[in-house]
Order: structure tokens, then C-alpha cells, then sequence
């Protein structure tokens, strides 16, 4: 079901903010068999991207107006002159090298998503208030930690569940904040170790953060992931 919503948001996300957005799938949620409720179109949201209103002659590709983001898009075949490259440009569209150059585009591209985290970010949280330990997770990674964060309680620790609907932009401030008033973050994943490191980077040593990384070919053990949770309960202690 949310790879089927996620797919509609990611979109909304491309059209709004002008840039490619992932998908990112697993093969063990891919060889998953769920029902999906598939909704009327007309209730579905859906964001267009944002023409301009200019005439042909005033309008530059790359203009950005007052309280915009995002340049408005001219559509093909309306007599609008369009050049696009891969390279640093101009307004035009025309490639520039300078470093002014580089310096205003590189600063625009980013901040229109740094400045928006808040609208692109999602997560879900559960029991998260009074954690001692969080369980950070994303992908299949999420389903599997949930009877180990079930069996860890049943040990008396107080576990906050943290799962990573969008993985990037990265949820920095929220991580930080959730730093301060925890013993610990455990980062099971299916790799050797990724996420763990922004967690690392953004909790500023303010808590300790356990690494628990699985090279594929199957799921983490759930007796392996109330280990780290009791490990990182410990250091609260």
C-alpha cells in the first residue's frame, strides 16, 4: 500500500520542487503480497508543477521570483525559448562557469531543499515520549524490529520506535533533539553500516549510538536486535 501512496507523494515532491525523486525498494518488500486499497482519482492529491505566466519574450527558464523556490516551467511548443544543460548556468539556461556562478545555483539548489525539510521529511514514531532507547529503521528493517522492540519491553525497557519513511533529506533535527533525552539509538539495517552514521553525526555524541548492519540474504534475528537495545538501555545506567 505505501509503495503505491509513497509513489503519488514522490510525484508531488518532483513536480513541486523540480528535482528527481526515489523510490527506493528492497527486494524483500518487493516479494511481499498485501492488499492495496487503490482510491478514485479524484481523491487522490496531486500537485502540478507551476507554469509561468509570463509572455514568451519576458520569460527566462531559470528566473527565480520573490518567495519562490522554484523556477516556473514554460511548456514545449508554446514559443517559449528553453535551453537546458547539465552544467552550472545562468537564467537564460546558458552554461556558466564562474564561480559566482557556481556559488548562487549550488546555494539555490540547496537550500530549496534544506529550507523545506519540514514538508518533505515524514517519519512515524511510536512511543517515543519517555524512550530510554530508540530503534532507528527503515525498508523491511522496520517490520522486523517490531517484535524485538515488543520483546525488549517485556524486559522493562522503555523502546521508542523511529521509522524512516523518507530517508533523505536526513530528519537532523529531529535526531538531535531525541539525542538529548535518550540513553541510545540502535540502527539495524541491511547493509554495513550507512544511516547509523548520520544518526552518529547528528545525536553529537549527546547519546550512544549501536550499529547493527546485516550484509543480505535475510532478516536480523530478533534476539540479535534486543541485544543492542539492552546494550544501549546499559549505558543510560
Amino acid at each position: 500500500q505505501e509503495y503505491y501512496d509513497l509513489t503519488i507523494v514522490a510525484f508531488n515532491l518532483s513536480e513541486k520542487y523540480r528535482l528527481p525523486v526515489f523510490v527506493m525498494s528492497d527486494a524483500l518488500v518487493g516479494h511481499m503480497t498485501e492488499k492495496v486499497i487503490i482510491p478514485p482519482v479524484e481523491e487522490l492529491e496531486i500537485i502540478d508543477r507551476k507554469y509561468t505566466d509570463k509572455k514568451p519574450d519576458n520569460y527566462q527558464p531559470y528566473t527565480i521570483e520573490p518567495g519562490q523556490w522554484v523556477p516556473d516551467f514554460a511548456k514545449a511548443g508554446d514559443g517559449y525559448l528553453y535551453h537546458s544543460t547539465g552544467l552550472t548556468h545562468d537564467e537564460r539556461g546558458y552554461p556558466d562557469m564562474s564561480e559566482k556562478c557556481h556559488v548562487e545555483l549550488v546555494n539555490r539548489l540547496l537550500d530549496k531543499i534544506n529550507k523545506n525539510a519540514d514538508d518533505i521529511i515524514m517519519l512515524e514514531e511510536r512511543d517515543i515520549d519517555d524512550a530510554d532507547v530508540i530503534v532507528v529503521s527503515f525498508g523491511i528493517t522496520s517490520r522486523t524490529v517490531i517484535p524485538a522492540i515488543e520483546e525488549a519491553k517485556k524486559k522493562g525497557i522503555k523502546v521508542g520506535y523511529l521509522r524512516l519513511i523518507t530517508v533523505w533529506p536526513f530528519p537532523e533535527k529531529r535526531i538531535r533533539e531525541l539525542s538529548r533525552k535518550i540513553g541510545g539509538f540502535v540502527v539495524p539495517e541491511i547493509n554495513m553500516g550507512q544511516v547509523v552514521l548520520e544518526v552518529e553525526r547528528c545525536s553529537g555524541g549527546n547519546c550512544k549510538t549501536i550499529s547493527l548492519p546485516h550484509p543480505g540474504g535475510g532478516l536480523h534475528k530478533i534476539e540479535d536486535v534486543v541485544k543492542a537495545i539492552q546494550e544501549a538501555a546499559n549505558a543510560r545506567q
